[in-house]
């Protein structure tokens, strides 16, 4: 699947039904070994929609053969052991690289999609924190993440440079949330709270 060119107004959900034809396709695949370019987009996908266990099994059955043969993959799988391990400023760093065309539309959107996750937590898990904190959590720098802060209508003090972040309204849990996300949501406030 070609993508070239066109990740300048996709979002994640757009990607959904790619991730899906993708994994159909891995299913399929003569001998039950998919191409590089197919577990490359679908790696990357999983990063995207923050489907680290899928990420690491899929890292696991991909043929040894493919990985040594596609130095793509390594480069994915070093951003997704980097966000697996809650670093983020590793994480941030990793999603610059240079990707293939077919990998390129996904990973140019996966650092605002962890940067938006990371907001979240931030304002779910934290009464204030830092600037400077908040900016590691972001990837980008105090000022603009204080800007960003701001934007979204958090309490940013220019003495102490503490923020507080605003908390959401009107959150509804899903009557369809399953253990596994109720689990998964847990792990990531615990995580921000020990960082």
């Amino acid at each position: 699947m070609a993508l070239e060119g066109t990740s300048q107004c996709l979002t994640t959900s757009d990607f959904t039904h790619m991730q899906k034809d993708l994994e159909e396709q891995e299913l399929q695949a003569p001998g039950g070994v998919g191409s590089p370019q197919l577990y490359s987009q679908l790696l990357a996908l999983y990063l995207l929609h923050n489907k680290m266990c899928q990420a690491k099994f899929l890292w696991k059955r991909i043929p040894q053969s493919v990985k040594s043969s596609t130095p793509e993959l390594t480069l994915i799988w070093t951003a997704g052991q980097k966000m697996w391990l809650r670093d983020y400023t590793g994480s941030y760093e990793a999603l610059k690289k240079e990707f293939s065309p077919e990998v390129k539309p996904i990973n140019e959107i996966t650092p605002e999609a962890y940067r938006r996750r990371a907001f979240h937590l931030v304002s779910q898990a934290y009464s204030s924190i830092n600037g400077d904190e908040l900016a590691t959590f972001l990837g980008m720098s105090t000022t603009d993440a204080v800007q960003a802060a701001r934007t979204e209508g958090w309490e940013a003090d220019a003495q102490t440079r503490f923020i507080t972040p605003k908390k959401p309204v009107g959150v509804q849990v899903d009557p369809e949330f399953k253990s596994d996300q109720q689990l998964s949501v847990l792990t990531d406030y615990v995580s921000f709270l020990e960082s």
